[in-house]
């Protein structure tokens, strides 16, 4: 039997084609397991130890006011959440949230820093930098609960603040 010959070039494409599918599955795996991990919690009695070895290393940790930190968790590109989980200056969760929601959205407005954005979000799941306009999009992929996945965009100008943002359907390939 003979076996196919691939080029080179052929051959790191399929390889990465590959890798991108697993990349892709075992986020989807991970995302899947987040209501499991999140009932094993419990604000005021789990501890910052309790969360990570529930979620692993965080994203990001951000430094809050009197002590407390915000551990990033985040589950873009695949998923469709951002989780924000507080841990108070006594070692002990103080709040869970998952923030890629309207309510969050609201919250983002013209002139707001992309720092800002991103301490409020998390990691977007795609940027991209449209240099003729001046301008930098970020995207998170979300739910609002239908069956209908959706996209919430910000645009920032040269400067790095909000120019405006809005959510629209998420359009999938091939569909």
């Amino acid at each position: 039997m003979n076996t196919p010959r691939w080029s080179a070039p052929a051959a790191r494409a399929l390889r990465a084609t590959g890798l991108a599918c697993t990349l892709g599955l075992l986020a989807a795996l991970l995302a899947g397991c987040d209501p499991q991990r999140i009932s094993e919690l419990e604000e005021g009695s789990s501890t910052e130890a309790d969360v990570r070895s529930r979620f692993g290393e965080p994203e990001r940790v951000w430094d809050e006011p009197g002590g407390a930190r915000t551990l990033e968790y985040n589950r873009q590109p695949a998923g469709h959440q951002n989780y924000m989980i507080t841990i108070g200056p006594d070692g002990r969760m103080s709040a869970l949230r998952q923030v890629l929601a309207p309510h969050n959205f609201e919250q983002i407005v013209p002139g707001m820093a992309m720092d800002d954005v991103r301490r409020r979000l998390g990691k977007p799941m795609k940027a991209m930098t449209y240099e003729r306009k001046g301008e930098t999009a970020w995207d998170w992929r979300w739910n609002d609960g239908g069956n209908q996945p959706m996209i919430f965009t910000v645009y920032f100008d040269g400067q790095g603040r909000v120019l405006r943002s809005g959510s629209a359907l998420e359009i999938r390939e091939g569909r």
